[in-house]
């Protein structure tokens, strides 16, 4: 009797470490594309329930906010990991409060900024180092993040780039062929070029977020050799600058979906369009904001997650561009342009655009959802009207 007792207790406990693996199969990994205006917070959900949160926006009530609210509709009450691309504002600005608001488990990022940037904040650095004391990692590359269910390696990190293949990854890149590197040295922003970028796997899903490694970094990481391999989905480097999204990088990768994280102003420019629209494979763009730098060359409206009035955008394209020197005019939203500057960690104040004007904060802000599964199947929802579509496993 005492051996079918012990017999049937192993039995329940197989059945239960086979149960939670069952659970771990079929579950999902939510990401959640934050509206910064411009800059980036993307939540990453595991299918543990494990949260990794990348950057924190712009500095402000505004970003903060909508970093907490989507947080909390995620049920998410602590940050396990909390990865910082590069130090500019659009991508830290948060950073410092929203700790106040959600414990951090842990901290990663790619070291000391970089030596000649004129715009990284002293102050945010101090205060960050005491925060992150003991519970801090800098990244390199071929360095992973610890996350259950989820296979997150660093490709970049402080302008060093991984020179081991990952899984599908080491063929040659044809796509460098007639790609130039381009003139970096008047950035006054080179810690984008030291970004912290990984490739996260989930099953047969895999997406790429590289923060704003500009062009010169991507061909360092992708030529001559591709030793990422091809994702599923691709966030655009640097919101959709033409100072990054190089050919060699876009093309090597063949995303099927794109997520552009630009504001309306700030990042989907006309070169970084023509890049994507000129790339095999990709299904769909999906942006966080309607772009007046490329006007009706937008990705088609269910796709954008937030769009001004329709006579705010006709009032736009149709007024001639301001005269150098003058005054600044009528900006989306139908308030005055303001000039952008510093704000709380400098490098760009709250949804500043790329020609220093601030953007319009769009109320309610929505954001963009991915949901996939273990076998690579993944669905996009633009919370804006709630258009979603489903993208079945590569043959």
């Amino acid at each position: 009797m005492r051996r079918v007792v012990v017999i049937a207790g192993l039995c329940v406990a197989v059945a239960a470490v086979i149960g939670a693996a069952a659970q771990v199969r079929t579950g999902t990994l939510s990401i959640y594309f934050v509206d910064t205006e411009g800059g980036q917070s993307t939540l990453f959900v595991g299918p543990s329930g494990e949260s990794l949160l990348v950057d924190t926006g712009n500095p402000g009530e505004r970003d903060l906010g909508r970093i907490a609210e989507t947080l909390r509709t995620a049920g998410v009450t602590r940050i396990d990991h909390l990865w910082t691309t590069h130090y500019h504002g659009d991508h830290v600005g948060a950073l410092l409060e929203l700790a106040k608001q959600f414990p951090v488990g842990h901290f990663y990022d790619h070291g000391t900024p970089h030596a000649g940037d004129r715009i990284v904040s002293a102050q945010f650095m101090s205060a960050y180092e005491a925060l992150t004391s003991g519970k801090r990692t800098i990244v390199k590359p071929g360095d992973k993040v610890k996350m259950a269910g989820l296979d997150i390696t660093t490709v970049a990190a402080a302008n060093q780039f991984i020179r081991r293949n990952l899984s599908g990854g080491g063929g040659q890149n044809a796509s460098c062929a007639g790609v130039k590197p381009k003139d970096e040295s008047a950035y006054p922003d080179p810690d984008n070029g030291d970004s912290a970028g990984f490739v996260l796997t989930y099953g047969d899903f895999r997406t790429i977020d590289l923060g704003d490694l500009t062009w010169n970094g991507e061909l360092d990481l992708m030529c001559p050799t591709n030793r990422i391999g091809t994702v599923d989905l691709y966030l655009t480097s640097h919101h959709g600058l033409e100072k990054s999204g190089s050919p060699a990088l876009v093309q090597a990768l063949r995303p099927r979906v794109v997520v552009m994280n630009n504001g309306t102003r700030k990042g989907g420019t006309a070169d970084a369009f023509a890049v994507l629209q000129e790339a095999a494979g990709i299904e769909d763009l999906w942006q966080l904001h309607w772009s007046y730098n490329v006007g009706l060359e937008n990705a088609p409206a269910r796709f954008i997650a937030n769009i001004d009035e329709p006579a705010t955008i006709a009032g736009v394209l149709t007024t001639p561009p301001p005269t150098p020197g003058a005054p600044p005019g009528p900006r989306a939203g139908g308030a005055p342009a303001a000039p952008g500057g510093p704000g709380g960690p400098r490098g760009g104040g709250p949804g500043r655009g790329a020609g220093g004007a601030a953007a319009a904060a769009h109320t309610p802000a929505h954001l963009i959802k991915v949901t996939a599964l273990q076998d690579g199947t993944f669905t996009v929802t633009n919370t804006r009207n709630g258009f979603s579509k489903t993208y079945r496993p590569r043959p």
